[in-house]
Parts: structure tokens; sequence; C-alpha cells
């Protein structure tokens, strides 16, 4: 069996290869059988476990587990650790073990910026990013395969973690800066993307500027919420799969008050790369993308790492 470092998984996920081998995986045929979660932590240190399996017409199975601990960044931290075993469909046998952080990390932001491909403007150039963690902190380099992002405002709870990624970003050659006031820096974006882990919506429908792309992909159980509803319910809206209505608060609360109707979605992110459903019509036209993460990115992903 292989074993991938988190380095040797991290050079061989280059966006300009992840992002066009998700299309391709969502455009195969791929079994994804909903994920186990079980609460196994307590209240005092809450821990989420995900068990995340996947298998395609290439021959490949894959199983990924995941623990969430929300508490972590008190502790300094990453909120979120996995684990992805990728097993030879034939024989059953583990072929190789990769590393889950970056497989999660970097095939998140990577089917973020392929919705983004369908649902932003194309000539989006300034993204507001909510949340500056290890996720969050790839969105500006995937979100720069698909679109010409030249300005970045980055806004999270730990200022720390803001001042590094600014830091990391302008390094990079990606002009960012912190955003002071969450309201203006949401109106000011072509893009907002948030990928955090808050149980309060941060984004208001009322902030957003005609035109603009929201990106929720934070928000994983009933109780987290990234947007309030007129932010979700005014504008079109897209998921990338079916479990991001039984999973998200984002969809949750606004369809248990009657607020939202599932039938306003317009379409899922294999729906999108598959040409099933219409993308952005217009300009001023508001788009929403909310994603909760699918297994078969994940096995997209640790294909990709395996097969070179």
């Amino acid at each position: 069996m292989k074993i991938f470092s988190c380095d040797e998984t991290r050079t061989a996920l280059p966006f300009s290869r992840l992002i066009p081998a998700l299309e391709n995986m969502f455009n195969s045929d791929c079994s994804v059988p909903q994920r186990h979660i079980h609460a196994v932590g307590t209240n005092e240190n809450p821990l989420t476990t995900l068990i995340m399996p996947a298998w395609s017409e290439a021959g490949l199975m894959g199983i990924k587990t995941v623990n969430i601990a929300p508490n972590n960044a008190k502790k300094s931290l990453p909120g979120l650790f996995s684990t992805y075993t990728l097993y030879d469909m034939a024989t059953g046998e583990p072929v190789a073990l990769v590393d889950g952080n970056e497989i999660t990390s970097r095939r998140t932001a990577a089917a973020s910026a392929l919705a983004a491909s369908f649902l932003a403007r194309p000539n989006s150039s300034k993204l507001t990013l909510l949340g500056a963690g290890r996720v969050g902190g790839l969105i500006p380099y995937a979100y720069r395969e698909v679109l010409p992002i030249d300005e970045v405002l980055v806004w999270d709870v730990n200022p720390l973690a803001t001042e590094r990624l600014i830091a990391q970003l302008n390094q990079d050659g990606i002009a960012a800066r912190a955003a002071t006031d969450l309201a203006q820096a949401v109106g000011w974006a072509d893009v907002v993307s948030c990928a955090t882990l808050s149980t309060e919506p941060l984004v208001k429908g009322d902030w957003l500027k005609p035109g603009s792309h929201l990106d929720l992909i934070g928000s994983f159980t009933p109780e987290m919420r990234e947007a309030d509803n007129s932010a979700i319910i005014n504008a079109s809206l897209f998921i990338d799969t079916p479990e991001a209505l039984e999973k998200s608060g984002d969809l949750l609360q606004p369809l248990s008050t009657g607020a939202l109707d599932p039938r306003s979605v317009i379409g899922t992110l294999e729906d999108l790369c598959r040409r099933k459903c219409r993308i952005r019509q217009s300009d001023r036209e508001h788009t929403v993308f909310k994603a909760v993460g699918t297994a078969l990115e994940d096995l997209a992903a640790a294909s990709l790492v395996y097969q070179g």
C-alpha cells in the first residue's frame, strides 16, 4: 500500500488539475451512498464523526473518516482531521493511504471554484472571504483558476488567522487586506465565499450587491448558519448534492419555517457539470451555491494522487 504524506498529497493536487478532475468525476458513473454521521463528543467538547464512502467505474473505492471538533480553535488546532483509504474494487485490497486533511480542504475549495465557474460573473475580480482557516485559505488560489480575482478582503473571528493569510496572499502576489467592516466588505465583492463553522448568520442578503455570487461551504450541520434567509431566498439557489437540503442549517432552518421551498433549487453541481440545468442568466442575478461536500470529490482527488 502506498502512503502519501501531507506534502505529497498537496503537490499532487494543484487546482489546475483538481478542478477539471472534479468536473470529470461529476460526469462519470460514481456511486455515493449517504454519509454516516455520528455525534461522539460531549456538550463541553463536541465531536462529530463522518464516514464517507464512494466508488467509481474506474475500479477504485475510497472511504474517508472525518472528525470535526469546533472547539479546537481554542486549542490552536484545526477544527477538522481526516484520513482517506483507497481500495482496489476487484480485490478489496487497500492500495493507498492519502492525507485526508489535504484532500478535504483542497477538494472543497476546488468544488467551490468549479461551481463559481458556472455561477459567478465571468469578469468577477473582487473576492471577500469569510474564514481564514485551512479551507478558506485555499479559496483565493482555487478561484484564480476560473475567475480574474485580483483583490481579496479577508475576515475571520481570529485576527491572527486573518493576518497570517493576508501576509501569505500578498507574498504570493494576490492583493489582500483585512475586512474591517463586514457589511461593506460583502457589498464590495463580486464573490463572497464563506468557509466558517459559524452557528449565526454572518452574511445578510441586504448587503450583497447586484450580480454577486455567494458561496457557502462552511455549514454542514442543522445548527450551522453562514447567511440569513434573505441572502438565500432572494437568489438563484444551487447546491452541491441533495444532501445539502438535509444537512445544512443554511437551508434546513428556512425550510422548517416555510421561508424556503425546496423546489426553488435550480440544480446540483452534477447538473451544472452535465449541463442539465441553467447557469447564470444575467449580470444582475444573485446566485448562491450551498455545499456540504460529497465523497465523489474525495474519490476524484484521491484517485488523482494515486494515479499521478
